[in-house]
């Protein structure tokens, strides 16, 4: 779902000769060393592909066992409930997924702010982590959402950003790290963060 060949191309870029495979088979996912989960468009689509395509039980057992990086919606996925489409997630982390308040977007001047949020934003280290390392603190990166995580564990959040209200832009637990903006769309900042997952080991 979206846009697959920027994720590919960004990750080949900074892959140092490894193998980047773009892929709906349960059984490439089962085999690979570490697995992208990238998403865009609307999470009950996302959702629905996901089974269609039996990748479910291939998603959450890369999830538990190897290093994962979840981009937008792919981010969203992992919590048990999102308010698009009224739709289960796949569970995988305590939490639901919230659309912007319409009576909250409002600017530091006092100007209607637009949903989705789209374009760039700052992403504030909640906590040091492996995937920050060489970017600094409120560095900005490409964002293209309506709606955001709110996880139950406050132990989880690794970024934040503001665009109306505070939220959580970046999650970690054990070896998944998840991330509400696009790092293949975001320069400098999103080419090392990739670099850094490729290079993880939780």
């Amino acid at each position: 779902m979206g846009n697959l060949r920027s994720v590919w191309q960004a990750l080949a870029h900074v892959a140092d000769g490894r193998q980047v495979l773009v892929s709906s088979d349960p059984a490439a996912v089962a085999a690979a060393e570490r697995v992208v989960f990238p998403g865009q468009g609307a999470m009950p689509d996302c959702m629905h592909e996901i089974e269609t395509r039996g990748l479910r039980s291939a998603v959450l057992e890369a999830a538990r066992n190897k290093p994962f990086l979840g981009i937008c919606i792919g981010q969203q996925m992992l919590f048990e409930h999102s308010d698009e489409g009224n739709v289960p997630g796949l569970g995988l982390i305590a939490g639901n997924v919230r659309r912007f308040p319409a009576e909250k977007m409002i600017d530091a001047m006092g100007s209607k702010l637009k949903v989705p949020h789209m374009g760039w934003n700052e992403v504030r280290h909640s906590r040091e982590h492996a995937l920050w390392k060489g970017i600094a603190n409120d560095a900005r990166f490409y964002f293209v959402h309506s709606y955001f995580v709110e996880p139950q564990d406050e132990d989880y959040v690794v970024g934040t950003t503001r665009y109306g209200i505070p939220f959580t832009s970046a999650v970690a637990r054990d070896n998944i790290f998840a991330i509400q903006c696009h790092p293949e769309k975001s320069a400098i900042d999103g080419l090392a963060m990739l670099a850094n997952f490729v290079a993880w080991k939780p």
